[in-house]
């Protein structure tokens, strides 16, 4: 009866990962990511003093001291660098390296994991899950995920030879879009969200 439970939860999650797409997946923050952040609550902190050395207005110090608070949460949340940037002064702060700092953070932010190695990852994890279960369900789990995995390959290469035949066949893209109106809409969001 384990094993029934284990191979249903397994397959539920594979699908549901399958249909909610990977935009949410992210890699885990980088050193680049880190050193933003804590240049980030610097910055925010050399900025709140320098407002209030120069008897900036209310306003403009408070808005200064919020930023800094805020900041606190964005390098709590990646972590603190294993390296500290220098940022004792305002002009180690605005310097070429931090400007450097901060272009590779947000070109590593914008990074995410391949859905399709994801999602064979994902049903890697379920067959050695269903294998060590063992039993006749864990055996037959094995044969569904292997199975699933095969299925999710060949769709992979379908999509990028569709895509590879759009490209190179400009003047026929609206002949083959029309070749696939009949497909269901379910079919065109596990088709669009595999190619996203």
């Amino acid at each position: 009866m384990k094993e029934i439970c284990a191979t249903k939860s397994i397959c539920i999650c594979t699908f549901v990962f399958l249909l909610a797409g990977c935009d949410s997946l992210r890699f885990a923050p980088g050193e680049a990511q880190k050193q933003n952040a804590w240049l980030h609550n610097r910055t925010a902190q050399i900025a709140t003093q320098t407002a209030r050395a120069e008897d900036a207005s209310e306003k403009l110090q408070a808005l200064n001291q919020l930023s800094e608070k805020q900041s606190r949460a964005f390098t709590a949340y990646y972590g603190l660098p294993q390296q500290f940037p220098q940022a004792e002064t305002a002009e180690d702060v605005l310097s070429q390296s931090s400007l450097n700092i901060a272009r590779l953070a947000i070109s590593e932010s914008t990074d995410r994991p391949d859905p399709w190695q994801v999602a064979d990852s994902v049903l890697e994890l379920g067959i050695g899950i269903c294998a060590l279960l063992g039993g006749v369900y864990g055996t037959r789990a094995v044969g569904f995920l292997k199975d699933a995995r095969t299925k999710s390959k060949a769709l992979q290469e379908i999509i990028a030879g569709y895509e590879l035949f759009k490209k190179n066949n400009q003047t026929q893209v609206s002949a083959f879009k029309e070749s696939h109106r009949s497909q269901s809409p379910e079919t065109r969001q596990i088709v669009a969200e595999m190619k996203a």
